[in-house]
């Protein structure tokens, strides 16, 4: 069988010799601007296109005939030559492929993968770096497939990372990573059942773009929305709104591809408990290949801005739970103010009266603008800063530069948090716009944050520690004169029926969200000087006020501990909070190398003699 596919293959060399120069690159060509074009056509199929014929292929010769009435045309030489090798080439793929498929497949697939590269990643919040030795980016399953694979045939590392946005690093691992930026696909959007099937690469703002043409959206954003849907739900990221759980909980199913097992998918049907476990895997459990996702209709939002007190916040806040949708308190530390932001659906058919605001854009940024210019001119060592520059700052730009200029001196930081809040009273008002728009926020410059969950009672009846937590951490940043620049924010979910997210509970329960920050300037001896005091502001959290209200850190914003006391204390309570007996033995049957492991996983969740010890406190 081998000399004869020999033969034939060396049969239609011959033949091809003479034509291959043309006919073999134009087929080539055609075949990269079919390639291309069928990218330029989109990134979604639908389930109205399935039933659709496929159009058959045009051409003379071979065997389509020709049209009635239409008369044959005669093969040149070089056609004819071009055709015997052809069905050479036919009739020794044949044969090879009759006794040597599967060698074949696998060759193709082995050499279609790309090398890996070296590189060197910093996270967007500027916190955490690496070099990467083996860094990946599969385009198809079948790449991410046979990556995997060849790294847990070798017990190599291989960290999958999604945009880089985590503030903690958390998908960062110097030996191996594999990024799905080029699986990014919009698969399948069944209108019916309000659904939407992505590869896990896909960004969310591309999602939400695409689900609006269809009439629809998901079901709540966070802040920001360059993640990728797999990073998204991965780490239980949220949004807020006291009756809307976390993104995790959208999840409707996953398609899983494991070291161990190969690709697996999973849903409420389909081994639930490994389900509701994989939907917050921190990416522990396999690399999340696609995911489908439940919407909900597209729906305009009616967004109020006012700035409100402490003693207005508590006396009203229950209410404000149960009234709107979405709930989102911007606290101003050192200062008596908090801003309040509420959005509501705008009934259909309905237009809502809007006033127009107060100021303008420039009255707004003049607080800021004031307090820059008037700085810079008492500093004469410091260059004036032009006009045309100060006017094309932002108000989260211009903040960034007012706290550079002393970001740990905290008499200085009052100053600054005091024009904010003038700028914010001076930004109430209303505004409509769709929900993917209106429910993101300008998180500022490169930071350092530190964000909690705790449970608050229930929708109906919220126990009141959501704002007692508040107090005390403005009590503790007074006293202590903490630095602390704006805004502490606070955010609400319902509860999420996934054990490894950060506010797991049932779905009436309240869960509030509330996370410190401080801002990096450029300079490198200002950044380590803010890191260092930023360590001890989140110590001072986890210290004072996790253990008394049950707090635990949302994924992508716990750090690894320094001292190996305190390693062990963040252990312990990791595992009192979480069935990590259930999750551990998952990763051991799913990824029995461990090569999905990070640095910071691998410290925080220990699959060894650690988490042994720690398992009798989940009993």
């Amino acid at each position: 069988m081998r000399r004869a596919a020999s033969a034939l293959l060396q049969r239609a060399a011959s033949a091809g010799a003479r034509s291959w120069g043309q006919g073999g690159a134009a087929e080539a060509a055609a075949s990269i601007q079919q390639r291309g074009a069928a990218g330029a056509a989109g990134n979604v199929s639908r389930k109205a296109a399935a039933g659709a014929k496929p159009a058959r292929a045009a051409g003379g010769g071979g065997m389509f005939a020709a049209p009635p009435g239409v008369a044959a045309v005669p093969l040149t030489a070089e056609e004819l030559a071009a055709r015997e090798r052809n069905n050479y080439v036919l009739g020794a793929a044949m044969l090879a492929l009759s006794g040597y498929g599967y060698y074949i497949v696998t060759s193709q697939r082995e050499k279609a993968l790309k090398p890996p590269t070296k590189e060197h990643l910093v996270n967007w919040s500027g916190t955490h770096e690496v070099e990467v030795e083996r860094f990946y980016q599969p385009e198809t399953l079948q790449e991410l497939e046979a990556t995997v694979a060849a790294a847990h045939k070798a017990g190599r590392k291989l960290r999958c990372v999604g945009s880089g946005l985590s503030p903690n690093g958390l998908s960062f691992n110097e030996d191996g990573m594999v990024s799905l930026t080029l699986m990014d696909k919009i698969l399948d959007i069944d209108q019916e059942k309000q659904q939407v099937r992505v590869q896990a690469g896909a960004r969310v703002q591309a999602v939400a773009d695409e689900l609006r043409r269809h009439g629809l959206t998901l079901q709540n954003y966070a802040s920001i929305r360059e993640q990728t849907v797999g990073g998204f739900t991965q780490v239980s990221a949220h949004g807020t709104g006291a009756a809307i759980p976390p993104v995790d909980e959208q999840v409707v199913s996953m398609k899983l591809v494991t070291p161990a097992l190969g690709t697996i998918e999973l849903s409420r049907t389909q081994d639930p408990e490994l389900f509701d476990l994989a939907r917050v895997g921190l990416g522990c459990l396999g690399v999340v290949a696609e995911v489908t996702l439940q919407c909900v209709p597209a729906h305009r939002l009616v967004e109020q801005t006012r700035i409100s007190s402490l003693k207005e916040v508590r006396r009203q806040h229950a209410q404000r739970l149960r009234d709107n949708k979405h709930l989102r308190y911007m606290w101003i530390p050192h200062t008596e103010d908090v801003v309040v932001v509420t959005c509501n659906e705008v009934p259909e058919g309905q237009e809502p009266a809007i006033l127009p605001p107060k100021s303008s854009q420039e009255q707004r940024l003049a607080p800021l603008r004031s307090l820059l210019t008037s700085r810079a001119a008492a500093d004469r060592a410091a260059p004036p800063l032009p006009e045309a520059e100060l006017l094309s700052l932002s108000a989260t730009q211009l903040r960034d530069r007012l706290l550079a200029l002393a970001p740990l001196d905290a008499d200085w930081v009052k100053r600054v948090n005091a024009a904010e809040a003038e700028y914010w009273r001076r930004c109430e008002g209303t505004r409509v716009g769709w929900s993917d728009e209106l429910l993101g926020f300008d998180c500022g410059g490169q930071q350092w944050v530190l964000e909690v969950a705790y449970p608050a009672g229930t929708v109906e009846r919220p126990n009141g520690r959501d704002i007692a937590y508040m107090e005390d951490l403005l009590r503790l940043v007074r006293d202590r004169r903490v630095a602390a620049p704006a805004p502490i924010e606070q955010r609400w979910t319902s509860g999420s029926s996934a054990g490894m997210s950060p506010a797991a509970g049932p779905p009436g329960s309240l869960h509030s969200w509330v996370g410190i920050i401080m801002y990096l300037p450029e300079d490198l001896e200002q950044r380590e000087a803010v890191t260092k005091s930023f360590r001890q502001y989140g110590a001072l959290v986890e210290r004072e006020l996790m253990p008394k209200y049950g707090a635990a850190e949302h994924w992508a914003k716990i750090e690894v501990p320094s001292g190996p006391a305190e390693l062990a204390a963040v252990q312990a309570r990791l595992a009192a909070r979480y069935p990590l007996a259930a999750f551990n033995e998952a990763r051991r049957r799913l990824d029995p190398n461990n090569i999905l492991g990070g640095p910071l996983l691998d410290a925080l969740l220990p699959r060894g003699a650690a988490a042994a010890a720690a398992a009798p406190a989940q009993q």
